[in-house]
């Protein structure tokens, strides 16, 4: 039970716990009904992200040209400012991967395969075609070439990125197998050090974007695999001199908040740095959603069939199902600042996935529990 309580205790406050009852046992092996809910964060972050956004468009409405000075501090096309919240962001997730687990990879195998084809064969692709439908033909009266291009780019990174984080509060709320999405996650963050780029690579080739590979691979040195080790050894030294309880009780649960602070004061950037463009055409928001949101259920749906058809159990196809429909988006936001800037649409893709990620995913979670076998 160690790792079901740390979940609760890390994500789901009982203070912010939702009407919904199930089923736990305590330490006297007694069953007992308990509430699972999402946490204040996690439950308000469209919310947050409206606020950010907002926040952001008035600072670059208000401030003009003071605010682009920030844009001119890069190293070698990397923004200062906005990669040290982005690592601000990763780092915190980055804690929770433990690659000790991988050794319980054995005890769900055909989920884990479906995970893996979902994630790896399936979701980038249909990303690609759905943003290619949309952004390249169906927007063509609103949208120029050049721009669909970059439109197209964003949606790709996203869609070559599945979550590391808020994948364990969806698996926690549809009743998923802790340990089964600690496993999936360390597997998926793995696969991302060698599948991304060339995915990404490629997929942006076909839509003919000229890849500046030494930017592509240095996004992911920097934002993947330098906070991931950070992440491990932190892990094994804190648990060695305080122990795992303290760890995932105490240490965890304040560093917390951290990724998402760091999430919104990005989004107040990159919306200082767009706001003409967004208070121009405020519309795109709602064009670029659109895309973004039918890939969402789209993968959870094939997925979850999928599972069903393998007979997987409710507790492992409901995570299974939920790390394919959601996106590593911080990630993909780093990647679309290095590779097309500040103010490109690429970017601002990425953060419009922020944007509509929690109401579907919970949209999703509710359905997820309404099926439950």
């Amino acid at each position: 039970m160690d790792i079901q309580v740390f979940f609760r205790l890390l994500f789901m406050p009982k203070s912010h716990c939702s009407n919904k009852p199930y089923i736990t046992v305590n330490q006297n092996n007694i069953v007992m009904n308990e509430k699972r809910g999402i946490g204040f964060f996690e439950k308000f972050l469209t919310l947050w992200v409206a606020m950010g956004i907002a926040a952001g468009i008035l600072i670059g409405n208000l401030f003009g040209n003071t605010i682009q000075v920030l844009s001119e501090w890069e190293i070698y096309k990397v923004n200062i400012p906005v990669a040290i919240l982005i690592w601000a962001m990763i780092y915190p997730m980055m804690l929770q991967v433990d690659f000790s687990r991988l050794k319980d990879v054995k005890k769900t195998p055909k989920g884990l395969v479906l995970t893996l084809v979902v994630n790896w064969l399936i979701k980038p692709f249909t990303m690609a075609f759905f943003a290619w439908i949309f952004f390249d033909k169906l927007y063509g009266a609103f949208i120029n070439p050049d721009q669909a291009g970059e439109y197209i780019a964003g949606a790709i990174l996203l869609g070559a990125a599945p979550c590391t984080a808020m994948v364990f509060v969806w698996s926690y709320l549809t009743n998923g197998d802790p340990n089964y999405t600690l496993v999936q996650v360390s597997v998926n963050d793995l696969i991302i050090l060698v599948a991304f780029v060339p995915i990404v690579g490629l997929l942006l080739g076909i839509t003919n974007i000229t890849i500046p590979y030494d930017t592509l691979v240095a996004s992911i040195i920097a934002f993947v695999v330098i906070p991931l080790i950070a992440g491990y050894f932190t892990n094994r030294i804190l648990i060695k001199s305080k122990g795992e309880e303290w760890f995932k009780k105490v240490f965890l649960p304040r560093f917390k908040p951290m990724s998402i602070i760091a999430l919104l004061l990005t989004l107040v950037l990159l919306f200082a740095f767009q706001g003409d463009i967004i208070t121009k055409t405020p519309f795109i928001i709602l064009l670029i959603a659109i895309p973004l949101v039918i890939q969402t259920y789209f993968i959870f749906f094939i997925t979850w069939f999928a599972g069903r058809k393998l007979k997987l159990k409710h507790a492992i196809c409901s995570p299974a199902a939920m790390i394919g429909a959601s996106n590593f988006f911080e990630l993909a936001v780093a990647v679309a600042i290095s590779l097309f800037g500040l103010q490109s649409p690429a970017a601002l893709v990425t953060v419009v996935g922020v944007l509509v990620e929690v109401p579907v995913m919970l949209s999703l979670v509710a359905l997820a529990n309404k099926w439950k076998y």
